[in-house]
């Protein structure tokens, strides 16, 4: 009689993994590309006004993949169908000794 494997954990965690590590990547990932061009503006004072630089883009780049494949390693690993091991039970070499 085989038992079910119970698959509630690795839903789980599966779900946490892409709320927690694929959403967000997702996002730096677009933000990211866009810094990466060098075209986004920020003030630094009244009348001066600096772009970001694109080393931050990519530095965001790097991140978000980071955070994609982390969403798409823990749900391939948690429910992956585990292989049983089979268990060979060989008689012994030698004669049982007689009760007494």
């Amino acid at each position: 009689m085989e038992q079910k494997q119970k698959k509630t954990g690795a839903i789980i965690a599966t779900v946490a993994a892409i709320l927690l590590c694929g959403c967000p990547g997702l996002t730096m990932c677009l933000g990211g590309a866009i810094m990466a061009t060098g075209t986004i503006p920020y003030e630094t004072s009244y009348y001066y006004t600096e772009y970001i630089p694109s080393w931050v883009g990519f530095a965001t780049l790097c991140v978000s993949l980071i955070f994609i494949a982390i969403a798409v390693v823990v749900p391939v690993l948690t429910l992956r169908k585990k292989k049983e091991a089979k268990v060979e039970v060989l008689p012994p070499d030698e004669p049982l000794p007689p009760a007494s």
